[in-house]
């Protein structure tokens, strides 16, 4: 009899001490520095992943900040996560002292679909600096100071209001104005904008859709388990595809621009791209093929669904308050107000923001 029981019992003796030496090691390589800051108890492994409310988490994310001040850590995995609020404490952190907080966490999908330090979201330090000031020059070059962005916005407008008019017919306005804004970003990356009835286009547009609204709860557990997660289906997954197919657009469009590259008059944000890589021979500062293919896919990523809700509310209140509606028209003309409407969107602030604050 006892020859059986204790090696049972040496057995579950050593799992047991495995167990706690794991659980040990776990505790002080997550043990926090002095000084860190504040917030609620962390299941080991999972950290507080099933306290967010997965539809809405700024609920929650506004309940720690009741509790444990503005500065506040939950943990999202293997992560822990710092959040500020409060305009003051965010000021402090981008603005004070942007030089300790200007870097990148490592939290893209997958190293296998994106490179780390890549793109305008992800880089960091002088290829980051770099490529945001390249990209500002490059946005107020092909938008806000050129007449001819003015144009294309009123001509983008005209199309828009072609569709919002079918009388005694329904239509929806949101995908309506995602194209409009998307077309916008289209002339300054591209060059070029596209009809509604576009099938590639529309695959573009739906991509961006689904990589925005990817279940928040399926992206956390991908960032807290990738190695898990990677083998197991869900939502998740699909945002691979949607960025493959998105980086293989924007490759199509360049490989166009490379074609008709001109490099005494570059047209649009690529031609410009293409012609600072081949003066960087070096390559030190990000201009590459392959970033700009990433550097356009964070542009679409930021201006496309930002500015598309933006003016989704607003129609919402317009319709909320028709009254709002009939003051600008007793005072300018339709033609007049389509105008001041453009020069303000795209940065012309002295021509149309003094009529536009009067109305």
């Amino acid at each position: 009899m006892r020859q059986f029981l204790f090696p049972w019992l040496n057995l579950r003796g050593f799992l047991l001490f495995i167990s706690i030496l794991l659980l040990v090691m776990y505790f002080l390589k997550k043990r926090d520095p002095p000084n860190f800051p504040p917030g609620p108890l962390a299941l080991p492994l999972l950290g507080n992943i099933f306290s967010i409310e997965a539809k809405q988490p700024h609920i929650y994310l506004t309940k720690m900040a009741d509790v444990y001040g503005k500065v506040f850590c939950i943990r999202l995995g293997r992560h822990k996560t710092v959040f500020v609020s409060g305009w003051k404490m965010v000021k402090e952190a981008l603005v004070t002292q942007a030089d300790n907080f200007v870097d990148r966490p490592d939290t893209r999908p997958d190293p296998c679909l994106v490179s780390l330090s890549a793109g305008l979201f992800f880089s960091n330090g002088k290829v980051w600096r770099r490529q945001r000031r390249f990209a500002m020059a490059m946005l107020r070059t092909f938008g806000l100071a050129r007449s001819s962005m003015e144009r294309g916005i009123c001509e983008e407008c005209r199309h828009l209001l072609k569709h919002f008019f079918c009388p005694g017919e329904p239509f929806d306005p949101v995908s309506l104005l995602n194209n409009a804004v998307a077309n916008i970003i289209c002339q300054i990356v591209f060059g070029k904008r596209f009809d509604y009835s576009d099938q590639n286009f529309q695959r573009m547009l739906k991509s961006l859709t689904e990589m925005n609204y990817c279940h928040f709860f399926s992206k956390q557990l991908y960032d807290a388990f990738p190695a898990l997660m990677k083998r197991l289906p869900g939502p998740h997954n699909g945002i691979f595809c949607h960025c493959k197919s998105l980086e293989a657009s924007i490759r199509r469009e360049i490989e166009r621009h490379k074609l008709n590259l001109d490099p005494s008059n570059p047209q649009d944000y690529i031609d410009t791209f293409l012609i600072e890589e081949k003066q960087n021979t070096r390559g030190d500062h990000g201009f590459e093929e392959g970033n700009l293919a990433l550097c356009c896919l964070d542009l679409f990523l930021a201006g496309s669904e930002t500015t598309s809700k933006t003016l989704q509310w607003g129609l919402i209140y317009l319709i909320k308050n028709p009254h709002i509606q009939r003051e600008p028209s007793k005072t300018f003309p339709l033609r007049k107000l389509t105008q001041m409407f453009c020069l303000f969107c795209i940065g012309n602030l002295c021509d149309g923001q003094s009529d536009l604050c009067a109305v």
